[in-house]
């Protein structure tokens, strides 16, 4: 008998394809089996681990203190009192105030120190220093007119800057010029005379007062 079948309805050719996508499937199960778990997944909160921390409470372990004891009883102190016949014969004693009675007593002051007088305080600062007449600008002036170079400083190249010293009277006068950081003793001298010949300078003041100030001016010589 012969078979009639149409070329078309032959699956021949599909082998293949067929093969492929059964071990895809196959693969497909295998992987899913190995991946699928029974086991439940619990889901906790988030919770904040500081105040978990903070709430806990240390419990220090304590000791009960114990009562002191009571002291010791006091033993009964039995006093004993020895009674003395009192035969003795005592002899008087007259005591002659006449001497003292009409005798006057002295009370001497107590001694003082001595008061220093305002007038002859130095002040170191005041509320108003003295001035040169004319200020600063005038002072400079006057030394640079009235200062002379001795010529021995000179010959020998010396040059520096003497810091004097000396005290504004309350009356603007200058008394006291010393020398307190010398260079040379012909320098020194020159600005002892000059600031010697300095007129009166505006006395300082402390508490609208005229007052004795120290004050302290450098003299500069400088060769040219």
């Amino acid at each position: 008998m012969e078979l009639k079948k149409s070329p078309k309805a032959s699956l021949e050719d599909k082998k293949v394809l067929f093969a492929m996508m059964g071990l895809v499937m196959v693969l497909s199960l295998l992987y899913i089996g190995f991946e699928w778990t029974e086991s439940e997944v619990k889901v906790y909160d988030s919770f904040n681990t500081e105040m978990l921390a903070e709430e806990e409470i240390e419990i220090v372990q304590t000791q009960q203190e114990l009562p002191p004891p009571p002291p010791p009883p006091v033993p009964d102190v039995v006093e004993v009192i020895n009674i003395v016949e009192d035969d003795v014969i005592v002899e008087s004693v007259d005591i002659n105030t006449e001497d003292d009675k009409n005798k006057e007593v002295v009370i001497q002051a107590p001694v003082a120190a001595p008061i220093q007088e305002e007038d002859d305080v130095v002040f170191q600062v005041v509320e108003t220093m003295p001035s040169f007449p004319g200020g600063d600008a005038a002072l400079f002036k006057f030394l640079g007119e009235n200062v002379k170079y001795p010529v021995i400083a000179q010959e020998n190249g010396i040059q520096g800057r003497v810091i004097c010293q000396f005290v504004v009277n309350r009356d603007g006068s200058i008394v006291d010029v010393e020398v307190v950081r010398p260079v040379d003793s012909s320098l020194d001298k020159e600005a002892i005379r000059v600031i010697k010949s300095m007129p009166k300078w505006s006395p300082g003041k402390q508490r609208g007062k005229s007052v004795r100030v120290k004050y302290t001016l450098p003299v500069n010589f400088k060769l040219q």
